[in-house]
């Protein structure tokens, strides 16, 4: 069935039904990301149902959706409060396959991650190399049939539970720094990877660093053209923007904000009343804003560097949520654990939930350049 030929309310019926009826209600809303084995399960269950990959084509197995019809499927997942899956192998890697890779590596890549063989993370960040990517040292040299490797990722989401990474490296030292980089898939069990945890402030170990130590890469697995990986990574971290300026953190925030203010018993204090509105006005202006790039897509346009517009206004207004959180939560602020074990009150762990926000997916100071050389005109 294409589900392209239901109506906008037929569909949303049909995604909302599925998921009361099949998403585990311990799972809705979790405190942090999920691992593999604790997401496994529901991605399986989506996998049967062919709802796994909504952007990508029927004929590679995705649910080949509409972009408008591609946004009502996320917007009924985050109604429900579905967890992210590790999903950078659908999310990202399987639409730049499908556009710039081999037949070869579409045949053999792209159904083992629908069928959850392959987990995969994104080896993009490098010390000293965040905001600033194509400033990155990671190198890979050419030796016959392979690439010999050497060099360390950094902030890589969820790198223990993957067994592959793709990953940009340098194969070029001369000319300009954007000039020199390739896309390359590298499996992590490979003689010479090396995957430790990184644990943050709430204790998880949701992030890695990745060394890799003389990693002999077969040269079929690079993507693309030889130092033409620039062009690609922004095509993949085009896939992310419209992802990361949805509302959902903040809407979900808010109404958290909420049951918190009641608990604290500030509610109807007329100084926090003030400081509410203001929120949710903001969170009102942002879903309008969200919708102006939603109708693009539904009229089948390509979005500009505007949108990098979303992501600013989206991670600061979550910020500022949790900020006035952890400010009513008196003697609570200091807890790492939900109030009470009420998962749906755990004011520091959202605080710290919305810190790297204004950083990860392109920072907010780099999102602003963006708007301001590519939109405003103005001057590098």
């Amino acid at each position: 069935m294409d589900l392209n030929d239901l109506s906008d309310d037929e569909f949303r019926g049909t995604i909302r039904t599925f998921v009361e009826e099949n998403y585990p209600a311990a799972m809705r809303n979790p405190p942090h990301r999920l691992h593999w084995a604790e997401a496994k399960p529901w991605y399986m269950t989506l996998s049967a149902q062919g709802w796994l990959a909504p952007s990508w084509p029927r004929e590679y197995g995705g649910m080949g959706l509409s972009a408008s019809k591609q946004l009502l499927f996320m917007e009924e997942f985050e109604r429900h409060g579905v967890a992210r899956s590790p999903d950078h192998g659908l999310v990202l890697l399987g639409p730049l396959l499908i556009r710039y890779g081999t037949e070869a590596q579409k045949q053999r890549f792209l159904p083992r991650i629908l069928a959850g063989e392959d987990i995969w993370c994104q080896g993009y960040s490098e010390p000293g190399s965040g905001s600033d990517l194509a400033s990155l040292r990671t190198e890979a040299v050419r030796d016959g049939d392979e690439y010999v490797v050497n060099g360390q990722k950094i902030w890589t989401t969820l790198a223990t539970d993957a067994n592959w990474i793709f990953m940009l490296v340098r194969t070029d030292k001369t000319g300009k720094k954007q000039e020199g980089i390739s896309f390359l898939l590298v499996a992590l069990d490979t003689p010479g990877v090396t995957v430790r945890p990184i644990i943050n402030l709430q204790l998880h170990d949701e992030f890695c660093e990745v060394f890799f130590d003389n990693v002999r890469v077969p040269a079929e697995n690079l993507v693309g053209e030889v130092n033409r990986g620039w062009t690609m990574a922004k095509a993949l971290l085009g896939f992310e923007r419209i992802f990361l300026g949805s509302a959902r953190q903040s809407a979900y925030a808010l109404s958290r904000l909420r049951q918190l203010a009641e608990k604290m018993g500030v509610f109807d204090d007329p100084a926090f009343a003030g400081r509410y509105t203001e929120l949710r006005l903001d969170l009102a202006d942002h879903k309008a804003l969200f919708e102006v790039f939603a109708e693009k897509l539904r009229a089948g346009e390509t979005l500009g560097p505007d949108v990098s517009l979303l992501k600013i206004h989206q991670s600061e207004l979550f910020q500022r949520i949790t900020d006035l959180m952890l400010e009513i939560s008196g003697e609570y602020a200091g807890l790492l654990d939900p109030i009470g074990g009420n998962r749906e009150l755990h004011p520091t762990g959202m605080f710290i939930e919305a810190r790297p926000t204004t950083i990860y997916g392109g920072s907010s100071e780099i999102q602003r350049g963006i708007v301001a050389k590519n939109v405003l005109g103005l001057p590098g």
